[in-house]
């Protein structure tokens, strides 16, 4: 009897050592075989990007990597309306911020150099819906001298279609308006330059 007990208690053992063998070989081949790629490696800044998208079909909508961003249709401080579909055929970079969040504000002034150096279109969307009052956008970029489009998302609904759960959050969308690098946190200068130059 204790010899048969024994020889079950081994036999479960080895059991589980093959499994326990096995499922850890196979995760290893999985992750070698789809590798992750992120397209932010300065751990630094605090941003987190999105995996690198599959190919997808050219005529798809959505928010994801790859996609063709949805157009929209917001006034700026000024009262003028601005469309997405507007800067077809120009690098965007999008930003959704508000006055409240510190990590917006400081990544502002690096905006606004890459607003000057005419490398991309800089749309700053004010998550005015969040704001104490509709004043605080426009007071903020007068007291940066920000000179690039705040557009005021008064009532959420841009946020909430482009997913935003982080603040701030930025979207780069090429030439041909697909959606090719996104970061939830604050950037820098040199990021926000190198994932714009690295699109058509």
């Amino acid at each position: 009897m204790k010899q048969t007990v024994i020889s079950l208690v081994i036999i479960g053992m080895i059991g589980w050592a093959t499994y326990h063998f096995l499922s850890t070989s196979e995760t290893e081949q999985t992750e070698k075989r789809t590798p992750v790629v992120y397209s932010n490696t300065e751990k630094e800044s605090g941003a987190e990007t999105e995996p690198a998208a599959e190919t997808v079909p050219e005529d798809t909508i959505g928010i994801t990597r790859g996609q063709i961003a949805p157009d929209f249709e917001l006034q700026t401080l000024d009262g003028e309306t601005v469309r997405l579909s507007d800067y077809r055929g120009e690098r965007v970079f999008i930003n959704f911020w508000a006055t409240w969040c510190p990590p917006c504000r400081a990544e502002m002034p690096d905006m606004q150099k890459i607003h000057e150096d005419g490398e991309g279109k800089v749309l700053a969307v004010n998550l005015t819906h969040t704001e104490k009052s509709p004043d605080d956008a426009g007071e903020f970029a007068e007291e940066l001298g920000l000179s690039f489009p705040i557009l005021m998302d008064s009532k959420g609904a841009l946020s909430e279609q482009f997913n935003v759960v982080a603040y701030p959050t930025s979207y780069m969308i090429d030439s041909d308006g697909r959606i090719q690098f996104v970061a939830m946190g604050a950037m820098n200068y040199d990021m926000m330059r190198r994932e714009l130059l690295r699109m058509k």
